[in-house]
């Protein structure tokens, strides 16, 4: 009986990391705009460090930290790499 549970268990954990790689958003192929392009002009606009920044939702999506010290949720064009949402994380 416990080999039966390890082996569904064991089955279901894979399940869940297949599916969670199934869902991660791509950068679109028609996007103009690398990760390394919308850190550059994330860094242009002030932001001193980048912590997270990924393809989500047909843009570039993430936090980092400005001269200030606070940390702040961005958002960028992929097509033309100005920054479309730039806000204090609460």
């Amino acid at each position: 009986m416990k080999a039966l549970t390890r082996l569904f268990t064991g089955l279901a954990m894979v399940g869940a990391l297949g599916a969670s790689a199934a869902w991660a958003d791509q950068p679109g192929a028609d996007w103009k705009v690398s990760k390394d392009q919308a850190e550059a002009s994330l860094k242009a606009a002030g932001y001193t460090q980048i912590t997270k920044i990924e393809a989500d939702d047909g843009h570039w999506e993430g936090e980092g930290m400005k001269a200030d010290g606070m940390k702040y949720e961005f958002h960028v064009d992929p097509h033309s790499g100005q920054i479309i949402k730039d806000e204090m994380d609460h």
